[in-house]
């Protein structure tokens, strides 16, 4: 009875020992954000407003040098560690500051294509309140995942960039970067100017 055991114990020791062993694949956490709740932004001296997420803690604006009235606004979300950083420029009329604008903001985006998997530009169009631009989705381990510009074409000009305070890894940063997306997005299509 004893030699039965023994027998019966190494054939299942030796059948156990046929499985191949498959290493666990690196997971990354399933983060879950809130629901956006989007409210007009209380920045009054600046020449347009937007509605900006409530997740947003802080909202920052400052004047800038430059050859035209000029604003930067930053949007800073400390819980996704990331920040909206918005450009405004004034136009003043002049043709030759549209193509200048317009030309940087596409040539800012196209510096992305070193890193970049992928550039997807939609075009985006509202009559009713003038605003007339472009969003750029960046996939890949860029810099900036979300970038716009907006403008009326005669005064006022817009751009907007999203960047988060790590190293890019798109992989590990992909759920945020989806998110604020559509704060990018929102924050695009909700632009009045003053």
């Amino acid at each position: 009875m004893k030699h039965c055991w023994y027998i019966g114990l190494v054939f299942f020791v030796i059948m156990g020992c046929n499985d191949d062993v498959v290493p666990k694949p690196k997971a990354y956490l399933r983060l879950e954000y809130p629901i956006a709740n989007y409210v007009k932004t209380q920045v009054d001296d600046i020449p347009f407003s937007f509605e900006v997420n409530t997740l947003a803690k802080k909202i920052t604006e400052k004047n800038i040098k430059s050859t035209t009235e000029s604003y930067g606004i930053n949007i800073a979300y400390p819980s996704l560690k990331g920040t909206i950083y918005l450009t405004y420029k004034s136009i003043n009329h002049d043709r030759n500051n549209l193509l200048a604008f317009v030309k940087d903001a596409q040539n800012f985006t196209q510096k992305h294509t070193i890193k970049a998997d992928e550039i997807i530009d939609r075009a985006y169009e509202n009559k009713m309140n003038k605003v007339y631009g472009m969003f750029y989705e960046v996939g890949g381990n860029a810099a900036s995942q979300s970038q716009f510009y907006v403008t009326d074409s005669v005064e006022h000009f817009l751009t907007g960039s999203l960047y988060f305070y790590a190293k890019p890894n798109y992989d590990s940063i992909f759920p945020a970067a989806k998110y604020l997306e559509k704060d990018i997005k929102h924050i695009m299509e909700t632009v009045k100017w003053k």
